[in-house]
């Protein structure tokens, strides 16, 4: 049986590698996600091979009851993947990344009456998966999902799931 299941996963990367597909030279546009508050992240990919790509992302994320006795708080990040590209069918690709990035963040809170403001530095590491579609003319629409896990005592779980949208210029 094992035998099988593992001949069968060959296989399926063997026709996967086999399939051409069109990573672009340079992608430019916006990822809309949600991880414990909305967020808006210029989003930039560069082509390094027929497979691979970098991914840098620039964003701000609002987050509100961050703490039980906050107003909200305010960040903003820089991510870098590394990503590995593969197609589905057609114009479809899959891929799946690592990486990681800084952020900072500033939030406002109430402690016995009185309001106080701090901000604070962290990083994090981060995976990447997600499904594109490759318009015919330069357009590429994404979802994706990135498990992120932060490293600060600052916030109440280290653990963070940002799913997302977006959508890039291919040039």
């Amino acid at each position: 049986m094992r035998t099988k299941i593992l001949s069968a996963f060959l296989l399926l990367g063997i026709v996967f590698s086999a399939n051409s597909q069109e990573i672009s030279k340079n992608a430019i546009g916006l990822r809309l996600g949600d991880n414990d508050g909305f967020g808006v992240e210029a989003s930039y990919q560069r082509k390094l091979s027929e497979k691979n790509r970098l991914e840098l992302d620039l964003g701000i994320r609002d987050r509100s009851n961050y703490y039980g006795n906050s107003y909200g708080q305010k960040s903003v990040k820089l991510t870098g993947l590394y990503q590995w590209v593969w197609n589905i069918e057609g114009n479809f690709n899959w891929y799946a990344g690592v990486g990681g990035g800084l952020g900072n963040s500033r939030y406002d809170y109430k402690d016995n009456g009185q309001r106080y403001n701090e901000s604070y530095t962290y990083a994090f590491v981060a995976g990447d998966i997600g499904v594109e579609y490759l318009f015919d003319f330069p357009l590429q629409v994404f979802i994706d999902f990135r498990p992120e896990f932060y490293f600060t005592d600052k916030v109440k779980d280290d653990f963070g799931p940002d799913i997302a949208i977006g959508a890039r210029y291919r040039f």
